[in-house]
């Protein structure tokens, strides 16, 4: 398997699709590197020579932030929110939903499938002893 920016890649697909694990790499990007690369994007990763995989590596290391770096900019990002105390960061601290969804029926995932059901208002009749 070849090793791009650490990530092991899988030889059995399409080009294309085998750049897709690396994290910060989607579909859109993965074709516009490829053509930088003078790639053919049908080619399976198992078919690439030593020259073309140097080349998909020193472009994705030079142009793009991906993997460790991506990701702690993302979390240094979404931490400096919360210290400063905005609406965003607060909402990221109680696990909320951040981009305005609603909340009364939705958002179950994000709030831990809590499901809160109202009784009818009913009280239970006194048992007859």
């Amino acid at each position: 398997m070849p090793r791009i920016t650490g990530i092991s890649i899988p030889e059995n697909k399409n080009v294309v699709t085998s750049l897709t694990y690396i994290f910060g790499i989607g579909p859109s990007l993965s074709r516009k590197i490829l053509q930088e690369a003078k790639i053919e994007q049908t080619k399976k990763t198992a078919d690439l020579t030593d020259e073309e995989l140097g080349r998909l590596r020193d472009i994705i290391e030079k142009k793009y932030k991906v993997e460790g770096e991506l990701r702690r900019e993302r979390r240094e990002s979404v931490d400096r929110l919360k210290r400063i105390d905005c609406y965003r960061g607060v909402r990221h601290k109680r696990g909320l939903p951040v981009r305005g969804q609603n909340t009364r029926t939705n958002s179950r995932t994000v709030r831990g499938n809590v499901r809160r059901v109202a009784g009818s208002g009913k009280k239970a009749p006194p048992s007859a002893k």
